[in-house]
């Protein structure tokens, strides 16, 4: 006996089947995250930031994915020489006022820059100490063998005019200053350079920053202060280049760098004198 098609069974089925699919949970397509797309930012820096700098470096790529911090460290003569030649840079941080200025004459920036931090002298010596070198009249010596930085070189320039104030003092005498700088055999393009030589015992003294006493010398260097009244106080400024590639993220760098809990941090970790100090 055949079974007999019941419509009324059919159109029930048919309608549950509808209701069951408008029922259902609809997939919602996620869209793919996009990766910010790839920036790379130029920084120009004494070579005495190296290390702080390099440091800052790696926390502004952390806080800004996508980004790259490209340094080139030197001289701040020889960085801003290279700016003048056509290098391409969005920031310019010199260890001295003179050459920023220098590169605002240039046309390479509207300002002067902002003062971020702080340096001061200190006189290095071999930890064997060869030459015996004691004091700061030590220097003096015949036969002793010193190195400094070039005189266009900032970290130069102060070394030189240490040694005025200190031959203006009768303790050492008028010609104090021109016996050390006849105990020169070598002039260094900057300042790593001059540690580098003292940490080699290459050398029996040298004038670097305190910061460049850092903890991959400290072993292979001695320091003898040098006091207030012949020191100089090197004052860093920075600033972004008028034509910086990057000019937005680059403010956003030097903000950072000015920043107490970023880059002033930083260089107080690393023996630099904080700007708002």
């Amino acid at each position: 006996m055949s079974r007999r098609f019941n419509p009324i069974f059919a159109s029930l089925f048919i309608f549950g089947a509808i209701l069951f699919a408008a029922c259902a949970p609809t997939s919602t397509a996620v869209p793919a995250l996009t990766a910010p797309a790839p920036r790379e930012l130029t920084v120009f820096a004494a070579a005495s930031l190296t290390d702080a700098f390099q440091e800052m470096g790696q926390q502004f790529e952390a806080n800004h994915p996508g980004v790259k911090v490209a340094f080139n460290f030197g001289a701040s003569n020889a960085l801003r020489t290279q700016l003048e030649q056509g290098a391409r840079a969005d920031v310019f941080a010199s260890a001295n006022k003179t050459e920023v200025e220098n590169a605002r004459k240039a046309g390479l920036t509207d300002t002067g820059g902002e003062i971020f931090t702080n340096n001061r002298l200190v006189v290095i010596v071999p930890s064997d100490n060869p030459g015996n070198v004691e004091t700061l009249q030590d220097l003096a010596k015949p036969g002793l063998k010193f190195v400094m930085a070039e005189k266009g070189v900032p970290v130069g320039t102060y070394t030189l005019q240490m040694l005025d104030k200190m031959s203006a003092d009768s303790e050492y005498g008028a010609e104090f200053g021109p016996t050390v700088l006849k105990n020169v055999v070598s002039q260094e393009q900057n300042v790593k350079a001059v540690v580098a030589k003292i940490a080699l015992g290459e050398a029996d003294a040298g004038v670097a920053y305190v910061s460049d006493v850092t903890p991959d010398v400290v072993s292979k260097i001695k320091t003898i202060p040098v006091p207030d009244q012949f020191n100089q106080i090197a004052s860093y400024p920075i600033v972004v280049l008028k034509d910086a590639p990057q000019s937005e993220l680059a403010k956003e760098f030097v903000a950072f760098v000015l920043a107490a809990d970023g880059g002033q941090a930083i260089l107080e970790r690393w023996n630099f004198i904080p700007a708002q100090k």
